[in-house]
């Protein structure tokens, strides 16, 4: 399941690049428009910026923008900044501890798809695609990509 921070952070970014016009939006504003506390942004801006998806600027007339243009973003480069790899099993995950099983398992060649399906459909929807409100389709069963129209 995609946590609330990772639902965020496409919000905030989306926001980011509907309102800014090339110029800085102020946290509060994009807080506000989004129903997300001021407190939880703080929490999110800073890895969005140390990631290099949005710049900041003090002051009054500061606040942020993004750094990148919405068509270089990724849904699934975003998500796995906020979330870490979204692997199905923790014997999938980057630091696990090798599984004596795994040679054996019935069950890791189907993980295995699944995460590689995810990220396929993830890395496919561009920030532009989000902010456009093109129509992502639903991948279909094993072995079909989704299409965007």
């Amino acid at each position: 399941m995609i946590s609330t921070r990772g639902r965020y952070a496409l919000r905030v970014l989306v926001d980011l690049a509907r309102n800014s016009s090339g110029g800085f939006v102020s946290m509060r504003d994009v807080a506000r428009r989004q129903g997300i506390s001021p407190k939880y942004l703080e929490q999110i801006l800073p890895a969005l910026k140390k990631a290099g998806f949005v710049q900041s600027a003090p002051g009054r007339s500061g606040g942020y923008r993004l750094a990148k243009s919405p068509k270089s973003c990724t849904v699934g480069e975003i998500l796995s900044l906020a979330e870490g790899p979204l692997c199905p099993v923790a014997c999938m995950e980057p630091e696990a501890q090798s599984c004596p099983r795994a040679a054996n398992c019935p069950t890791l060649p189907m993980w295995q798809a699944y995460y590689g399906m995810t990220r396929a459909f993830f890395e496919g929807i561009t920030l532009e695609d989000l902010v456009l409100g093109r129509h992502i389709a639903p991948m279909g069963g094993p072995g079909q990509q989704h299409s965007e129209s």
